[in-house]
């Protein structure tokens, strides 16, 4: 099977500094695979090699096996929703014209655009009376919501999310993510998501990448990984949900 995502000795250095180095990474169609470490280890420099927003200084970035600088930028959006922390969302536009960028700029007629918004709006729980209102209107959760909605409405393969729950409050946080995992499983997505959060990544993700100064020195399923692992960075970052587990088994069995 040809991966959906695939690095190949992918290098990216900035004035200088490294990146990433030698990252080979193959991500088959239908995973969810969550990045994590720490400040600087290349997590959103890896995640934009993908959709080509940081073309890597070596090696090659394949998506469906097609290198990635060999496919133009309407074809990008067309296969990759990008979902980010700030959201990003165009503040004079209102919810449904946010949404409907990229199938706008494919030429979407405006009936086929509509119809979409209302289908989005459902997919990702929001009522549909908040297509008319401008994204300062709504909240937090609400926004992030619409920022999921747009990555996806030009029906792309592959989601890539950086950070996208970060700047929300726990309980919001994790019934977005509840529901990005519902909606990668429903619409068969193969996703790929930046956190710092290790316990989301564990919780959410099929596969657990972990980089450090730009290398991958982990690569597993989460129970694999929660299980030990011999790098002591990789141990220091399963510490704290080991932790957490421990201490919501001492509760129920207090």
């Amino acid at each position: 099977m040809t991966p959906a995502i695939a690095l190949e000795q992918v290098g990216k250095t900035h004035d200088g500094a490294v990146a990433l180095k030698d990252v080979d990474l193959s991500i088959p169609p239908g995973q969810f695979v969550a990045l994590i470490g720490g400040s600087g280890a290349g997590k959103t420099t890896l995640l934009k090699t993908i959709n080509a927003l940081a073309p890597p200084t070596s090696g090659v970035v394949r998506i469906d096996g097609q290198p990635v600088n060999a496919l133009d930028g309407s074809v990008l959006r067309r296969r990759i929703g990008y979902v980010f922390q700030e959201i990003g969302l165009f503040p004079h536009m209102s919810v449904a014209e946010n949404i409907g960028v990229a199938p706008s700029l494919l030429g979407w007629k405006k009936d086929e655009i509509a119809a979409r918004v209302d289908e989005l709006l459902d997919l990702v729980d929001l009522p549909r009376a908040v297509a008319e209102r401008r994204p300062a209107a709504l909240s937090g959760g609400q926004r992030q919501r619409v920022g999921v909605a747009r990555a996806l409405a030009a029906r792309p393969a592959i989601l890539l999310m950086d950070e996208p729950f970060g700047a929300l409050d726990p309980i919001t946080r994790q019934a977005l993510g509840d529901d990005v995992r519902r909606l990668h499983d429903a619409l068969e997505l193969t996703t790929v998501m930046v956190t710092h959060d290790v316990a989301e990544a564990l919780l959410l993700a099929d596969r657990v990448v972990v980089l450090d100064q730009g290398r991958i020195i982990a690569d597993a399923a989460p129970r694999d990984l929660m299980a030990g692992h011999d790098d002591p960075r990789v141990e220091a970052l399963m510490a704290a949900p080991r932790r957490q587990a421990e201490r919501v088994r001492a509760l129920l069995d207090g």
